[in-house]
């Protein structure tokens, strides 16, 4: 068992990725093969901080063995939670009963590391207001850039005090708890992204109130990510009303009581797994994605129609999800506004395929892990293609492709860019990714994964 506050993680085997460039390899002919993806990030952050918030005595299965999780469960150690990792990979963790969130006494306080996961930095400091004590939260030097604001405020709004520790209301900052949150109703500009209604929904069941939240502003991105917070909250006992249960359009009101001790499994990551589905779509090939699930929450479904706009063949069966490539790639034109994680590897097609595309509704992703709208455009015209950035997306057609010896392919710390890259790469020689080991945030050993589904 793990010890009160302390994370153990077991070691498993590694690809090494410690190599100043990443060849991305290159095949002439089609990649055919059966991949399990790992676990959701966004599943498991979720279920991580619910197991937490019910006072513990549960378990946590099939979580991936990725950075952001240990972000997520390093942040519940600091707070005083007993959280242990089991498996090859850590895929079990097990959340320990405990008392509460414990922030730090004496005037120390206790710091949780961001590192760039938006799940910790927007989810936890609504469930460290109600702690014991001050507790600092900071990241990686670029989720100082990401924007907080709104969460922030709409803590103040509820009654919690926080002090800037850097840059006015980004990391890092200080949230002083002082045991409980009034809570009530606030009314927040959630149109930079969808975690900042879901982070105060999480925790909303621990405040004196509850919480209401009121969205006012341009449609909140990935709409998706906040039903998956519903379903869970309501799979947990919380009372929740939303726009199916007649709160009213952008309203979402959590009603207070207690958040109930279960188990969770995770399922696999849809938006992950397309990365592989790609490999196929862009190589005539044909992949297979196990345990994909027949009803799901999460955005990266939204790949399926897209996959099939390409001219991608597209079957379910009870061995999962299997995507068949077409002797070549069409156009696309699609609104990724509900399912923006999808950018980068929707674009990575795009650039390989024979018609012109536009991929709209993506606004929000310039305030992701990088302006993923730039990076797309820079990184792609840099090997010879045509890239116009609009207001909203990205317009690419497609030209002849080429690696740079000179200047490997940006991942700007990226997990999506790098894995962007990695598609590109299957058919244009030369292209050299300069830090593959940042898609450790969510998909562990990808050059392992990679590697063994291009060797069939």
């Amino acid at each position: 068992m793990g010890h009160h506050g302390r994370v153990t993680v077991p070691a498993g085997p590694r690809t090494d990725i410690t190599a100043p460039g990443w060849p991305a390899p290159t095949v002439d002919a089609p990649v055919r093969g059966t991949v399990s993806a790992p676990g959701s990030k966004s599943v498991t952050s979720r279920a991580l901080l619910l197991a937490a918030l019910s006072g513990g005595g549960c378990v946590v299965d099939g979580v991936p063995a990725s950075r952001d999780t240990a972000l997520m469960t390093g942040a519940l150690a600091a707070l005083g939670v007993p959280v242990e990792m089991t498996g090859s990979t850590g895929e079990r963790v097990r959340i320990g009963a405990h008392d509460g969130f414990r922030g730090g006494d004496g005037g120390a306080p206790v710091t949780v590391d961001c590192g760039l996961a938006g799940t910790v930095m927007r989810f936890v400091p609504p469930a460290a207001a109600p702690a014991t004590g001050t507790v600092r939260f900071d990241g990686d030097p670029h989720a100082r850039e990401r924007p907080m604001a709104t969460v922030l405020g709409a803590l103040r709004d509820l009654g919690v005090t926080i002090t800037a520790d850097g840059n006015g209301d980004a990391l890092p900052f200080l949230v002083h708890g002082t045991g409980s949150v009034r809570g009530g109703t606030v009314t927040i500009d959630a149109s930079a992204s969808s975690q900042f209604v879901s982070g105060l929904l999480l925790s909303g069941a621990g405040y004196d109130q509850g919480v209401t939240v009121r969205h006012d502003g341009k449609p909140v991105p990935s709409q998706p990510h906040i039903d998956m917070t519903v379903a869970m909250l309501r799979a947990a006992g919380v009372t929740v009303e939303d726009r199916s249960t007649g709160a009213g359009p952008d309203t979402w009101r959590v009603h207070p009581g207690p958040v109930a001790v279960r188990d969770w499994a995770i399922e696999p990551d849809l938006s992950n797994a397309a990365v592989f589905l790609a490999a196929a779509a862009a190589t005539a090939g044909t992949v297979t994605v196990t345990g994909w699930p027949v009803e799901t929450t999460q955005p990266g479904t939204g790949i399926v129609p897209v996959l099939a706009q390409f001219g991608a063949r597209v079957e379910t069966g009870p061995g999962g999800l299997t995507v068949t490539g077409p002797d070549h790639l069409d156009g696309v034109d699609v609104d990724l506004h509900e399912a923006s994680e999808l950018a980068p590897t929707v674009a990575a097609l795009a650039a390989l395929a024979r018609g012109a595309s536009r991929i709209r509704g993506i606004a929000h992703i310039r305030g992701h892990e990088t302006d993923r709208i730039a990076a797309l455009a820079t990184e792609i015209t840099e090997l010879g293609g045509a890239v116009t950035e609009t207001e909203d997306g990205l317009e690419i057609t497609p030209r002849r492709l080429a690696g740079r010896p000179d200047r490997p392919w940006h991942a700007y710390a990226d997990h999506r860019m790098a894995t962007a890259g990695a598609i590109v790469g299957l058919r244009v020689p030369g292209v050299v990714v300069d830090d593959i080991g940042c898609t450790d945030k969510t998909i562990p050993d990808f050059p392992g994964r990679w590697a063994a589904l291009l060797a069939g």
